[in-house]
């Protein structure tokens, strides 16, 4: 079993501004989207200092956000990346299936990764996030160059909204629309 501080705190940071950027859009009724808790078993707890310094995961977690945004059902995964290279084993294989029956309950399902290095965020449609995993999984690239990602969906930060991907989940819906 993985430890929970066997990682570090990776992707702490996007999750921080991704609460935030929900907080306020809980506070401006835009959306209401909650992270979901990655449920741990405590193996040592510092007494005196009332932390837990040894966890393990006690089972596998679905995506990282669960949420609504105006009657439409969302989820999504928070990932980082520190080089422009993105590791499909990074997606697991859970998220993956947990995404694709989200979006088969009608629901939409997607991932936003930040770029570190580059300073740079993508909303990811769950279309693109499967041909990658297929296309992984059929014996090709086990990972994609942020140049592969359609750059239409670049987050871009505006006024008060640390991670504005509403703007993104819009032309998500659009383009399924489309598509129809």
């Amino acid at each position: 079993m993985p430890s929970w501080n066997s990682r570090g705190l990776r992707g702490s940071v996007l999750e921080e501004a991704l609460n935030i950027t929900n907080e306020k859009y809980r506070m401006e009724k835009l959306a209401l989207v909650q992270k979901i808790p990655t449920p741990i078993t405590p193996m040592e707890i510092d007494k005196e200092k009332h932390h837990i310094t040894l966890a393990y995961f006690e089972q596998k977690s679905t995506v990282d956000y669960v949420g609504n945004v105006q009657g439409i059902p969302i989820c999504f995964d928070a990932k980082e990346c520190k080089t422009d290279v993105f590791p499909i084993h990074n997606i697991h294989e859970h998220q993956m299936n947990f995404m694709k029956e989200y979006e088969q309950q009608q629901g939409i399902s997607f991932l936003i990764i930040y770029f570190s290095d580059a300073d740079i965020y993508y909303y990811v449609p769950f279309k693109d996030v499967l041909f990658f995993w297929e296309r992984a999984k059929n014996g090709g690239r086990k990972s994609f160059r942020r140049e592969e990602l359609d750059q239409s969906y670049r987050i871009r930060f505006t006024n008060q909204i640390y991670i504005h991907y509403l703007e993104m989940l819009s032309k998500d819906l659009e383009s399924r629309e489309e598509t129809e």
